[in-house]
C-alpha cells in the first residue's frame, strides 16, 4: 500500500497486519499475541509512514516480533517463503528477533532494557556524522522499570539526541500483572517530560495521530529527545484477548483462532459473517 492509501484508510493495513500476525501465531502453536497486537499500529506509524531507508527502527520489546516481521513481509523485505518458517527450525525469523539477517533488524532483542540504549547510541552517531537521520526505539511500559532504560535516556538528554524517538507501547500490562501495581507509572509522560524528553501522549491506535505527532516533533529542532507514549490495549482488535494478562503468554486453540480472525474481518475490513 502507498502512504497515501494508508492515510485514507488506515483500517486497511492494520486489519491486514493483524490477520497475518494471527495466522502467524496459530501455525507456530506460539504465544505473545496480545503484545503483538498491541503495537501493530505503531510499526504502521514508524515503517510505513516516517521511516526512511537510512533510519534506524529498534523493536525493543523483542517478544513482539511477529508484528515486526508481517510488517516486514508486507513492506516486501521478507518473502512470503522466509515468513512462513516462523518459529521453525532453522528460521531467520524467531521467537525473538535475530541479527545480521534482515537490514531492518540490525540488533537481537528481547531481553527489555537494551533497545533504547542502541538506539541512543545510533542517534548520536547520526549527530556527530550530521547525516540527518533518525533513530526510533519501541518499548514496552512494562520495559520502563528496567535501569539501563533510564540511563540511556539520561544520556540522549546530555548529548541533546533531538534524532531519538523513544515510542512507548503503553497497554498497562507486563508479564504477571498489570503494571501500575509493580514498580508503579513508570511510563508515564509526566515523568518522561519531568527528566527532558519532549512527550506527547496519543491514542496509539490512531494511526493518523500518530502519525501527526511524529510528523510534528521531527520539526523541533530544540535538543530533546522525543517521547511518545502511546495509549494502546493488549490484545487490541479480538475481544476476548483485550486487557487480559493472560495473552500474553498463551496460544490460541482451532476455535478461538476462528473466532479472532472473523473479528478483525468485521471491526477493520468491514467483512461481515455469520459467526
Amino acid at each position: 500500500m502507498t502512504i497515501e492509501e494508508i492515510l485514507n484508510d488506515p483500517s486497511q493495513i492494520s486489519g491486514e497486519l493483524r490477520l497475518k500476525v494471527l495466522g502467524l501465531y496459530n501455525k507456530a502453536n506460539a504465544g505473545h499475541i496480545g503484545c503483538s497486537l498491541s503495537c501493530i499500529d505503531l510499526m504502521i506509524a514508524v515503517l510505513f509512514l516516517n521511516k526512511s531507508a537510512e533510519d534506524t527502527f529498534i523493536l525493543s520489546k523483542g517478544h513482539a516480533a511477529a508484528a515486526l516481521y508481517a510488517c516486514l513481509n508486507t513492506l516486501g523485505e521478507i518473502s512470503d517463503e522466509e515468513l512462513d518458517t516462523f518459529y521453525k527450525d532453522g528460521t531467520t525469523l524467531p521467537a525473538h528477533p535475530a541479527p545480521r539477517q534482515y537490514k531492518s533488524i540490525p540488533f537481537a532483542t528481547g531481553s527489555l532494557g537494551h533497545g533504547l540504549p542502541v538506539a541512543t547510541g545510533i542517534a548520536h552517531a547520526a549527530k556527530i556524522s550530521e547525516d540527518g537521520t533518525y533513530s526510533f526505539a519501541l518499548l514496552s511500559d512494562g520495559e520502563t522499570n528496567e535501569g539501563t532504560t533510564w540511563e540511556a535516556a539520561h544520556y540522549a538528554i546530555q548529548n541533546q539526541l533531538d534524532n531519538l524517538f523513544m515510542i512507548v507501547d503503553k497497554n498497562g500490562l507486563q508479564g504477571f500483572d498489570f503494571t501500575d501495581k509493580v514498580l508503579g507509572e513508570t511510563a508515564s509522560a509526566e515523568k518522561w517530560k519531568a527528566i527532558g524528553f519532549e512527550t506527547v501522549e496519543v491514542d496509539g491506535h490512531n494511526i493518523l495521530s500518530l502519525n501527526h505527532a511524529i510528523q510534528e516533533l521531527k520539526t523541533h529542532k530544540n535538543g530533546l529527545p522525543k517521547a511518545i507514549i502511546a495509549q494502546t490495549v493488549k490484545g487490541k482488535g479480538v475481544s476476548y484477548m483485550e486487557n487480559k494478562m493472560e495473552w500474553h503468554y498463551l496460544p490460541m486453540n482451532a476455535e478461538q483462532y476462528q473466532q479472532a480472525t472473523l473479528e478483525i474481518k468485521e471491526r477493520y475490513l468491514n467483512e461481515l459473517t455469520n459467526a
